[in-house]
């Protein structure tokens, strides 16, 4: 049904959002993209603190060590501001540059390796050398995109990605949102819109075969 006006809130329906039952991709062609899991978002202190986070974080463990084991590149989206940063006229302040918040949880350091890209704002691609290290340093063309907020980093920099032809791959237990509609509206973007995979669980992901 076509709607041309604001959605009553009693009788909004999520779309279908079709999944996955496994996901095998090649290893010397993907990278997965860990976004914002930050003291701020994951830890009941934080600043931004997003609830449902802290149950994704041994998901994106597992996920991450086992591409790790095929030499798959990580990358880990950090947030960071700086003490006026005119993101805090939308939000509370958060994720500043040096402070506990910003740091990402201790479960997923970042290891040896590993691509730290310290961003401005809700896209990972945006102002970052993300797409270079992709697209010219290791020619990806699959992208696993997890953590928070479902809707807004990791929305966000699934359409940057989408938008640049990469193959968005989302485990729907590998991110996590302020509530269930947002949750569901960004992996219906993500499936619908960029025409990506939802896995419903990261274990379901695997790649296949290992980088030289």
């Amino acid at each position: 049904m076509a709607l041309n006006r604001f959605p009553d809130s009693q009788t909004v329906t999520i779309p279908e959002i079709p999944t996955q039952a496994t996901v095998s991709l090649p290893a010397d062609k993907s990278a997965v993209i860990v976004v914002d899991m930050q003291n701020d978002f994951v830890r009941p202190d934080g600043a931004l603190y997003v609830e449902a986070a802290a149950g994704t974080v041994d998901v994106i463990a597992d996920v991450v060590e086992r591409a790790r084991i095929k030499n798959v590149p990580v990358v880990y989206t950090r947030d960071t501001h700086g003490e006026e940063d005119r993101e805090f006229e939308i939000w509370p302040r958060h994720c500043v540059r040096g402070t506990r918040g910003w740091q990402i949880v201790e479960e997923l350091s970042p290891q040896e390796g590993d691509l730290i890209v310290d961003k401005n704002r809700y896209d990972g691609f945006y102002s970052t050398p993300m797409e270079h290290y992709l697209s010219r340093v290791w020619d990806v063309e699959h992208v696993v995109i997890m953590g928070t907020v479902a809707n807004i980093c990791v929305g966000q920099t699934a359409a940057s990605a989408g938008l640049r032809w990469f193959h968005v791959v989302t485990p729907a237990d590998g991110i996590s949102a302020m509530n269930d509609f947002d949750q569901a509206s960004a992996l219906r973007q993500i499936s619908f819109l960029y025409n990506g995979t939802i896995a419903v669980n990261g274990a379901d992901i695997e790649f296949t075969p290992g980088r030289d």
